[in-house]
């Protein structure tokens, strides 16, 4: 049941209660020349107190009980007897034992309820970033099903006289609504394998250019009113990397900036290798591989900057639309592959995304050779 200890982990906290009081109250007896037992008794309630905070009652009133016995054999006089002459001594001795058993207790209900009030807010904001996210996949799955349908419904009607030409055009918004469903769909398995823990990166040679141009062939429809630039050394090596999570990553940070630029915004990538410099944003780790994504668009707000890789989260004056799983995703891939990732506003207008892997790296030139030679 919830809220049972094991056996094996109740044993433990018993051990634990016995030798905190034990080692305390050893190092108290080395003092108790120069200490009144009162202050003992202070000590001791102090460290009942402690094992309340993060123990189980049952052991703490163990702890409180053990104290009040060390403190009456050791601490009051006669020592190594549980006579009592002076009625003072054994007034404080029995305050001392019920002042201990309530602190203990109250202590431990203070942390539980506390325990049971985390439970209940994070309840409270899991229900609210689910009910985010069902608001925007209301919206965000029904518009390319609804497109989906009423497209097919006008080709199948046997009321309604299509050209061929307008045919094409009703297939072509079904392909289109289709991968943009499949998207959706896309990004919420992803965040439920990034949850999970599940995801384990396959790593193999890439070639990122290639890779590149498969994403913008994917978003041409997407990018069809932005200009897009790629810049990338002719001769730039083949870095290894898990080719399905980089494109992801590429496909998201692309699909993102053509959704929140204006029409004729410029997007930009560009792959660095940079073998021997330290990576700007993390001055300790070098990595070869370090990929931009940047607009000319509007930029992000200063002050929401730190949240946009927060799961659901969606700026404040976006449109509307969106789940708010995309950046997030990019960086679960990002630092699945134990690379990072840096949002910017450029001083020139619109943002940029920067990623560094520390990715190993080899030379095109070495793999002709290598195959020249067999």
């Amino acid at each position: 049941m919830k809220g049972i200890l094991s056996p094996l982990k109740l044993k433990n906290q018993y051990l634990i209660c016995v030798l905190s009081v034990s080692i305390v109250a050893s190092l108290c007896l080395f003092t108790r020349n120069f200490f009144d037992h009162k202050v003992v008794g202070y000590i001791l309630l102090v460290v009942v107190s402690l094992l309340a905070m993060s123990l189980d009652i049952l052991p703490v009133l163990l702890s409180a009980f053990l104290s009040a016995l060390i403190l009456n054999f050791f601490f009051i006089q006669p020592y190594y007897t549980f006579h009592i002459y002076s009625t003072e001594d054994a007034l404080m001795l029995v305050l001392f034992f019920i002042i201990a058993l309530i602190n203990g207790v109250l202590t431990h209900k203070i942390r539980r309820a506390e325990k049971r009030l985390q439970i209940k807010e994070i309840r409270v904001n899991t229900m609210k970033l689910y009910n985010a996210l069902l608001d925007s996949l209301s919206h965000e799955l029904r518009t390319p099903i609804s497109a989906i349908m009423g497209a097919i419904d006008t080709i199948q009607s046997e009321t309604i006289t299509i050209s061929e030409e307008n045919r094409q055009q009703l297939y072509s918004e079904i392909e289109k609504a289709s991968l943009r469903l499949n998207h959706q769909v896309e990004n919420l398995l992803n965040m439920s394998r990034l949850e999970s823990g599940v995801i384990q990166p396959k790593m193999d040679w890439c070639d990122l250019k290639e890779l590149i141009y498969n994403v913008l062939d994917h978003l041409k429809e997407d990018l069809q009113f932005h200009k897009v630039a790629v810049e990338a050394d002719e001769n730039l090596p083949l870095f290894k990397l898990d080719y399905g999570l980089t494109e992801q990553i590429i496909y998201n940070l692309v699909f993102n900036a053509s959704q929140y630029t204006p029409k004729g915004a410029k997007i930009e990538l560009k792959v660095e290798y940079n073998p021997d410099v330290e990576f700007e944003y993390n001055p300790e780790k070098i990595m070869p591989c370090v990929i931009s994504i940047s607009d000319d668009g509007n930029g992000f707000p200063e002050e929401e900057i730190d949240k946009v890789f927060d799961k659901f989260y969606r700026l404040q004056n976006s449109k509307t639309g969106g789940t708010g799983l995309g950046l997030s995703i990019v960086k679960g891939f990002v630092e699945a592959q134990n690379g990072l990732i840096k949002l910017e506003n450029r001083e020139e207008g619109g943002s940029v995304f920067t990623i560094g892997f520390p990715a190993l790296v080899i030379n095109t030139k070495e793999i002709s050779n290598e195959i020249a030679i067999n």
